[in-house]
């Protein structure tokens, strides 16, 4: 069982142990509601998928939610659904699985942690032992492998590159830091420096029309993404450095621009990632896309859990 968890939707698969995907549904987010409110529609989705002929023979549960998550107290408190704060959805969860006749080993994960465990299984970062996976979209998140093991740490949050400072003199980030990765490389980021510099946008004023600005040629749209690319290689570069990653896959909104991130990475990567042993440092793409969701929360499951 795979339950996904967002500020826009709430999704819940079976999942098969090749990765296919039975009796996928999904509802809205409900906005404007209470917490309880807002689990309503998490009950929904598992009733549905408690509807399969397949739901009994189910073993497990992965759940990937946004963040913050506390993977050690089973809660999360996401920045896009203000009505949980320290919800404790693991327990809720686990409760609506028994009172449909499933009374499942249950595991919690942010959504960072969620997409590495889906590249690892099925997509770019498939056969290797090692690698850093990063979602870049209006925040930067994202997740470890090490010696093929899923490593999300004691509460959940290892491998939170976006709060990796690569700029000990820059702005105060959200978290309360200074110069984080994700002050400097998220989509919100990105937009807000371009026109900050004088960048006028064609009727779209997100990271995507900076990225197409980019495309086309605008400079400022280009050093906005190189500005992007050069935090996201330092903190990558530092990344290989204390855990021997060699390979980094790039999800996210705003890695849908292609080379457009890619290639400053890579470019910036050679300044940073000088030493013998992160110098073949990869960077690829995320190849799941829209279904990492699902698919890494049923693959946190079977790589943390054992089976019921």
């Amino acid at each position: 069982m795979a339950i996904d968890i967002g500020g826009t939707k709430i999704a819940g698969a079976l999942v098969h142990p090749d990765g296919t995907m039975t009796a996928a549904t999904r509802r809205p987010t409900p906005r404007d509601a209470d917490a309880e409110g807002v689990f309503a529609a998490v009950a929904e989705v598992v009733a549905e998928l408690a509807d399969s002929p397949l739901w009994a023979s189910a073993a497990r549960c992965g759940i990937g939610s946004a963040g913050p998550v506390d993977a050690s107290r089973g809660t999360v408190s996401p920045v896009n659904i203000g009505a949980w704060r320290d919800y404790p959805v693991r327990e809720r969860i686990a409760a609506e699985l028994a009172r449909h006749g499933a009374p499942v080993p249950t595991v919690l994960v942010g959504d960072g942690v969620a997409m590495t465990a889906a590249e690892h299984w099925l997509g770019a970062a498939r056969g290797r032992a090692n690698a850093l996976c990063m979602v870049v979209s209006t925040g930067v998140g994202g997740g470890l492998v090490l010696n093929n093991r899923l490593h999300p740490g004691p509460t959940g949050n290892a491998g939170h590159i976006g709060h990796i400072s690569v700029a000990f003199d820059g702005e105060r980030c959200v978290c309360g830091g200074h110069g984080c990765v994700e002050s400097l490389a998220s989509g919100t980021a990105i937009a807000r420096w371009a026109l900050a510099q004088g960048w006028t946008p064609d009727g779209d004023a997100t990271a995507a029309g900076v990225a197409a600005a980019a495309g086309a040629g605008d400079p400022v749209a280009r050093a906005a993404f190189d500005r992007a690319g050069r935090a996201l290689a330092a903190a990558i570069a530092a990344t290989a450095t204390l855990v021997e990653t060699d390979i980094a896959v790039i999800g996210g909104g705003v890695a849908t621009s292609g080379d457009t991130l890619l290639a400053p990475i890579r470019r910036h990567l050679a300044d940073y990632a000088a030493l013998s042993f992160t110098r073949g440092l990869e960077v690829v793409p995320a190849t799941l896309g829209t279904h990492a969701g699902l698919i890494g929360a049923a693959a946190a499951a079977i790589m943390l859990l054992p089976a019921g």
